[in-house]
């Protein structure tokens, strides 16, 4: 065969050589599957799934490395652009920021409770991940641990922080050699963010009693004022960043877009943010995500303990808010329907929504949506400061 047709024929070669993409092609049409057809997440598991594909194909002309006289390819330079340098992360908590209602968690402080509660699940998996770094099957150290741990919250953007972090922490230091499993986590996170609908309820059933779903909360009597909405973020900032300064950058863009909301003197910004801007990211840090993930990375036994561990972190979360509702209601005079503490988890508004179906369910007159997104706005403060908790730990012993 002439030399000049070899070309035509280095797809199927690369194929021989790395099999294992077909398999990848399979994981990326089944998360497609879940977002198109069951419509769980579309938004965030099409660019992943997309992704995960593109970085699957013959060659990998859209991850290349670049050099030799070859560009960096596409997808490479969204990672480098966007998730080394934390862009992405930092610009999605910002439009989260711009979407996000606080008054429900405002009008009910002791829902603050329920989403640090929740945040059980990431200290959970982070020593199930060490555990498991004991034995001969994985190789978890303290940095994959606390990578993994982070799914615990159900944030995506932040899961992507930390494991971000640990790799760039991991390969500073000489002594230290890290897994690449920043792609494998991220999945994870928003895989179970996507499947909270599946996951949670039966938690809440096997938790709660009949009556205790009945339970009937009231509402504030009286609105948050538009100083108190404009104070908290500004104070919000400051408070966390003096007792986590690692947890600034989250934090920080969280409360800078839900000032922008409720300042209500910008609505160009927070329409930008909330909307376009978000939109952007989300495509680009879908694909970055999901081009992380060759079959040559993906596909090893520690992403399977990945996976288990983030589905045991979450679940932990979910029982943990769950059981500390069931607590406060020994000790307060005003009862809290307990599946409310289900919400503190960071996946907004799913866990919320959640609440609301089940609770409807049990009476169709109780309307828990909005009793349930105190919780819900909480486990995503909460989650941002346990990562900036956790980076600092993890500094602090290396």
């Amino acid at each position: 065969m002439p030399d000049g047709l070899d070309a035509l024929w280095e797809g199927f070669t690369a194929i021989g050589d790395e099999p294992r993409i077909v398999i990848m092609w399979v994981i990326a049409g089944a998360l497609l599957y879940v977002g198109v057809v069951k419509k769980k997440e579309p938004l965030l598991l099409i660019p992943i799934s997309m992704g995960i594909l593109f970085a699957n194909l013959p060659l990998g002309e859209l991850i290349r490395e670049g050099g030799d006289g070859e560009p960096v390819g596409l997808l490479k330079t969204f990672q480098n652009v966007g998730m080394t340098t934390d862009v992405f992360p930092l610009l999605i908590f910002l439009g989260v920021g711009a979407a996000t209602d606080f008054s429900p968690m405002l009008s009910n402080p002791k829902t603050l409770l329920l989403g640090a509660g929740a945040q059980a699940g990431v200290f959970v998996a982070l020593l199930g991940a060490l555990l498991l770094g004991m034995t001969d099957f994985f190789e978890f150290g303290l940095l994959e641990a606390a990578s993994i741990g982070i799914i615990g919250g159900a944030d995506g953007p932040t899961t992507i922080f930390i494991a971000t972090r640990m790799k760039e922490l991991g390969d500073s230091l000489p002594n230290v050699d890290i897994r690449d499993i920043v792609g494998a986590t991220a999945v994870a996170a928003y895989s179970y963010m996507a499947l909270v609908p599946i996951i949670q309820p039966p938690i809440i059933r096997l938790l709660t009693t009949k009556k205790e779903r009945l339970i009937r909360m009231e509402y504030a009597s009286k609105p948050i004022s538009k100083r108190t909405q404009v104070i908290f973020p500004v104070l919000t900032i400051i408070v966390i960043s003096v007792l986590v300064p690692s947890a600034t950058p989250l934090i920080g863009m969280l409360m800078l877009g839900n000032l922008i909301r409720v300042s209500g003197v910008v609505p160009r910004l927070q329409d930008v943010s909330e909307n376009a801007m978000m939109n952007i990211v989300i495509i680009l840090l879908g694909l970055a995500v999901g081009s992380t993930m060759p079959a040559a990375i993906f596909l090893q036994p520690e992403t399977i303990g990945i996976f288990l561990l983030g589905l045991f972190a979450f679940m932990t979360a979910t029982a943990a808010g769950i059981m500390l509702a069931k607590l406060m209601n020994l000790v307060t005079r005003d009862k809290i329907n307990p599946m409310i503490g289900a919400a503190g988890v960071s996946a907004v508004p799913m866990a919320a929504r959640v609440v609301q179906e089940m609770g409807r369910k049990e009476d169709p007159d109780n309307f828990l949506l909005m009793h349930a997104m105190g919780p819900n706005v909480a486990g995503v403060i909460g989650t941002a400061t346990v990562a900036g908790v956790l980076l600092a730990l993890v500094e602090g012993l290396l």
